[in-house]
């Protein structure tokens, strides 16, 4: 029976969480396969990373990742000028957990004054590296210069890159997109000022701009610039499901995937796409009393991290629903879900619904449009 902890339980200690034996062990399965790599002079500990995700990498949603096998995460982006300002809530998007192992943190901006400002206090924070987004489609970023904004005008990024250096002591690095559109398709352009630079990894989104999140990743242009980088590069795009990850991860010349909107909808995808049997497989070995731990997981950290009941509850019930995506009877589970008074009754919702699930398995049709309007 699930029972809501009390605010005085904010002080227990997250090393002492245990998952169930028997998760533990399918997870260990998993994990046994993961080839820890090192980028530039950051060490991961595995080639599948969690990539920056708006309203999602926050300090809950990175620790679970971890924990469920991703070997590296970012923060969501995070605004220089909210920084420069002082500005708490986006203060409060630095922080990072003393149980997190290998979490950068995302800037945006349009200048390099400013970014270099924000990067000295968000350095301070204790990331193991800090990326530059040049890579978000969203007319509120791309019309103040920010994001993949930064990609039309190359002239101003070596400004930039040197600015951000010149008082950093972690690695910098950068997440880009092909390009502003397909007839700029600038990547190599880009990577090579960061390569002078001393920037240490590009991350790829394989859209344009324009793209958005629609139409597919090209992934033939981010394996071309494979041939001819000259520093680490990190696929990105379309990596949605642990038979697709895994297919690319045994083809690819990247030396690292970061998936994104995929763990929305399978947390284990990190461990499941490590199996190359997954090359050929569609649905998830984790049942519903799996997810339910995780779940469980989830809300420990999330108490953990928000004291307001509102926003945990935002946070928890929209990872909820997206968890139970593929599993019968979903639908009907997300309607009383959103219809749910209170964090205690979403909670014995979802107790109820993915313990009922006994060993039903999970099968998403990946060819559905999921999250289009962005998150990765």
């Amino acid at each position: 029976m699930f029972t809501t902890l009390k605010s005085s339980t904010k002080n227990y200690s997250l090393m002492s969480m245990q998952f169930s034996p028997a998760l533990t062990e399918k997870m260990n399965a998993f994990k046994g396969r993961a080839s820890p790599i090192q980028l530039g002079s950051v060490h991961f500990s595995s080639k599948l990373l969690l990539a920056p995700m708006a309203g999602i990498c926050n300090i809950p949603f990175r620790l679970l990742m971890e924990d469920l096998g991703a070997g590296g995460t970012v923060s969501e982006l995070i605004s220089c000028h909210g920084i420069n300002y002082g500005n708490q809530r986006t203060l409060d998007m630095l922080k990072i957990h003393k149980l997190e192992k290998n979490v950068g943190i995302q800037l945006f901006g349009e200048d390099a004054e400013s970014m270099a400002r924000a990067s000295v206090v968000a350095e301070s924070y204790g990331p193991k590296f800090l990326d530059i987004n040049m890579g978000c489609p969203v007319n509120k970023v791309v019309s103040k210069g920010g994001g993949s904004a930064l990609m039309k005008e190359l002239e101003k990024l070596a400004p930039l890159f040197t600015s951000m250096k010149k008082n950093m002591k972690v690695p910098l690095s950068i997440k880009i997109r092909t390009g502003w559109d397909q007839n700029t398709l600038n990547a190599k352009d880009v990577m090579s000022i960061a390569n002078d630079c001393g920037i240490e990894w590009v991350a790829i989104h394989g859209r344009t701009r324009t793209q958005q999140y629609t139409g597919l990743a090209n992934w033939d242009y981010i394996e071309a610039l494979n041939e001819v980088k000259k520093l680490p590069l990190i696929g990105n795009g379309d990596l949605h499901h642990p038979y697709g990850v895994s297919q690319r991860l045994q083809k690819t010349n990247c030396d690292a995937l970061m998936i994104a909107r995929g763990a929305l909808r399978n947390p284990f995808i990190f461990l499941e796409s490590l199996d190359p049997e997954y090359a050929n497989k569609k649905h998830s070995v984790f049942t519903g009393p799996d997810y339910w731990e995780v779940i469980q997981r989830l809300y420990q950290y999330t108490t953990e991290t928000f004291a307001d009941e509102r926003a945990i509850l935002v946070q928890i019930r929209k990872l909820i629903v997206w968890f139970a995506a593929g599993f019968p009877k979903a639908a009907a589970f997300r309607s009383q879900v959103f219809g749910s008074a209170n964090l205690e009754e979403t909670m014995k919702l979802a107790e109820d619904y993915f313990m009922g699930l006994g060993d039903a398995q999970k099968f998403i049709n990946y060819d559905e449009v999921f999250m289009s309007s962005g998150h990765g």
